[in-house]
């Protein structure tokens, strides 16, 4: 298993509240893995419940105490609150009232697994250092922040979450991979004959279509299919108002890939059930899917990427470009705006390659920016095909507004990406070593919380 710290590559507020201390455990189950996990995990036996039960008392909500005391330790509301502070921000603030109180809850359920995890790792003389804690919170700091601590802790105190919070975090994720390494990866034995055939499949799916997609899985019984639909949807709108998808699925999701984001690394649409691979193969990346009903609940599924097996992406290629833009004075009506941008765009079209556009540039009254190491999939999505359109000299339609004024962008070279051959027969291993520690782990945390003593306040 893959060990150590890795930082997503949002801003500052967004890396702290996804867990971008979260531990960078390399590969995920397949999708099918994780739902027919979670399918063990939540089915139980016969129970004879009420299909509407009534729920008798009532919470007093300015009634402050401890929220949980799991085997004698002590969750308070304040440790919920910094917690959900980094989530909040992490969301731009954007999670309305209704939302906050669910969100409450699975933080509350994430600190009680984090609880049971340290705990676990000091009963198994497995704990972690705080020194090594105040390592990772260092480098956090580094990353972020200029390497200042002091700067860190101040902008957690600025959104009401703190310091402690992000150490515990840390100290909690520390200690149950360390636990795994321990308890559950010495008894993982992948043979050369299983990568062997991996490699083998592979090899037969060169030139198909290859998935990037984040899931986050909800389970749900025949009883409770209603109520856990609804929540999706919720989850759904807050993730197109622009939330976290990351962030979701680490508090919501319920299969393993949620300690990842919700990510289930480069898969075929082969290893999904027929009702994800469907709408998966329609999808573009960027794009949401959901609800989509299975058997042990609902998921909803984005599209981080996708690319075909063991072939050379076009996206990866490396671009020469210049940009060539006009700016419009402010209060400019969007008629004359128009007929300066068609100005502008047919007099691009008669410079002859990127040799001539500085001169051209000085007669438009234009601004030129060039970059030499620009990779096709960093650009706008929108833009991608029309530029893998160009040969060296052109340039893309002009597109901009009257407030950011208008461009166009010229290709002045392009380094195409070599074929891959394909992840190393250790690779494999490893990544197939990774998913089953997974599913084990899962199934290690739910025998934790089934033999843990908890308080409720």
């Amino acid at each position: 298993m893959k060990t150590g710290f890795r930082l997503l590559s949002a801003p500052a507020r967004a890396a702290l509240a996804l867990g971008a201390l979260a531990v960078a455990a390399a590969p995920i189950a397949s999708a099918q893995t994780l739902l027919d996990q979670d399918d063990a995990v939540t089915s139980g036996g016969a129970l004879n419940l009420p299909a509407n039960p009534t729920i008798f008392g009532k919470a007093d909500p300015h009634v402050r105490r401890a929220t949980a005391i799991v085997n004698g330790e002590i969750i308070t509301g304040t440790d919920v609150d910094q917690r959900l502070a980094l989530i909040v921000s992490a969301n731009g603030g954007k999670v309305p009232p209704e939302e906050m109180e669910r969100l409450r809850m699975q933080v509350l359920r994430n600190l009680i697994d984090e609880t049971l995890q340290i705990q676990e790792a000091k009963a198994a003389s497995s704990d972690v250092e705080e020194e090594e804690v105040a390592q990772t919170f260092n480098r956090v700091a580094q990353q972020n922040f200029g390497q200042n601590p002091a700067a860190l802790e101040k902008y957690l105190t600025s959104i009401g979450s703190s310091s402690a919070s992000l150490k515990r975090q840390i100290k909690g994720e520390l200690a149950w991979q360390r636990l795994l390494r321990r308890n559950v990866q010495p008894f993982i034995n992948i043979s050369d004959g299983e990568v062997r055939e991996v490699m083998a499949r592979m090899t037969a799916a060169k030139g198909t279509e290859e998935y990037r997609i984040g899931e986050i899985f909800l389970s749900a019984t025949e009883e409770t299919k209603p109520q856990v639909r609804a929540n999706a949807e919720k989850i759904l709108e807050q993730l197109k108002g622009g939330g976290s998808f990351v962030a979701y699925a680490r508090q919501y999701s319920q299969s393993s890939s949620a300690s990842v984001g919700g990510d289930l690394g480069w898969i075929r649409l082969a290893q999904l059930p027929p009702e994800l691979s469907t709408p998966a193969a329609q999808m573009a990346p960027g794009q949401l899917v959901g609800p989509i009903e299975l058997a042990s609940g609902y998921s909803l599924l984005y599209l981080i990427d996708k690319r075909q097996v063991l072939t050379a992406d076009p996206r990866d290629a490396v671009l020469s470009l210049k940009q060539i833009s006009i700016s419009f004075p402010k209060g400019t009506p969007e008629k004359d705006a128009a007929g300066k941008a068609s100005t502008f765009a047919a007099a691009v079209k008669t410079i002859k390659g990127c040799g001539a556009v500085d001169a051209a540039a000085v007669t438009l009254g234009a601004t030129v920016v060039g970059n030499d190491q620009i990779r096709v999939r960093d650009l706008p999505t929108a833009l991608q095909d029309t530029i893998l359109k160009l040969s060296v000299g052109e340039s893309t339609p002009p597109f901009g507004s009257v407030e950011d004024g208008v461009r166009v962008l010229m290709l002045c070279g392009r380094d195409d990406p070599k074929v891959e051959g394909g992840p190393s027969f250790e690779a494999i291993q490893s990544q197939m070593e990774d998913e089953r520690v997974n599913k084990r782990a899962q199934t290690y945390l739910r025998d934790l919380r089934r033999d843990a003593v908890i308080e409720y306040n």
